[in-house]
């Protein structure tokens, strides 16, 4: 059998104790990466996931930091390298959402989703780029959202952070290209996560009659994308924002 392409790499993913972040750890773990499961506040889960990781037969190891800081987001970097001996990519999956129209939206639940969904994946990059831009190799995958793609009513805020990923994925990109770093987006869609299983069953039709493959997506859906942006076979792929959603931006 041939080598699994991340074969000896370290991977940091954040939010990756549920949904699309622990289905992005699984799938790089399955490429030989090791991987630090980046968790807020469910402990738990984190090292349900790690278990989950080690299984495969790759190490794992479970880092907990509350990304509306800022100096906490960056630690997860140092702490990676010092747990796992190194960070060759970076996935900034986590991300929050506090939806209402912008004639109502508060300046707090403004503040909170720019801090975590793109303050937080800003500070992270910028520390892992330290230890990329010296070994000269590095994949970094930003998912932003179909909502920083096309807009989405009652979330200006959710829609800017997540734009703000893919500009700030292209800026990256021609950044350090030259270092042998390549820096990608993907933007889902509607994807069956806990976010979604709330949806009731009226509003569920709805959406998806908004999506040409009339069905919602799935979390190892968007976790292909990443890990096929993270492997070798996309090694000339930077600058990229892979939508995956069924045909909703088309």
């Amino acid at each position: 059998m041939p080598e699994p392409s991340l074969s000896g790499r370290v991977a940091l993913v954040t939010g990756a104790s549920r949904g699309i972040g622990r289905a992005a750890a699984l799938a790089l773990a399955r490429e030989g990466a090791s991987v630090a499961v980046g968790f807020g506040s469910n402990s738990v889960a984190a090292e349900l996931v790690v278990e989950e990781v080690r299984a495969l037969g790759v190490n794992a190891v479970a880092i907990g930091a509350e990304l509306s800081d800022a100096a906490q987001a960056a630690e997860l970097v140092p702490r990676t390298v010092e747990l796992l001996g190194g960070v060759d990519v970076v996935v900034n999956n986590a991300g929050i959402s506090r939806d209402n129209l912008a004639l109502r939206m508060s300046d707090a639940d403004w503040r909170a989703v720019i801090d975590v969904d793109l303050t937080a994946a800003f500070v992270i990059c910028r520390a892992a780029l330290r230890p990329m831009l010296k070994q000269r190799w590095g994949r970094i995958v930003n998912v932003s959202s179909v909502s920083g793609v096309m807009g989405n009513p009652g979330q200006a805020n959710y829609s800017a952070a997540k734009a703000g990923l893919i500009g700030m994925t292209k800026a990256l990109a021609r950044e350090v290209g030259s270092r042998g770093i390549t820096v990608n987006a993907v933007a889902p869609g509607f994807i069956e996560t806990d976010m979604t299983e709330t949806l009731d069953t009226q509003l569920r039709v709805r959406v998806v009659q908004q999506i040409p493959l009339e069905r919602m997506g799935t979390a190892d859906e968007v976790a292909a994308a990443i890990a096929f942006l993270a492997s070798p076979q996309a090694s000339y792929i930077s600058g990229a924002v892979l939508h995956v959603d069924g045909g909703m931006g088309a």
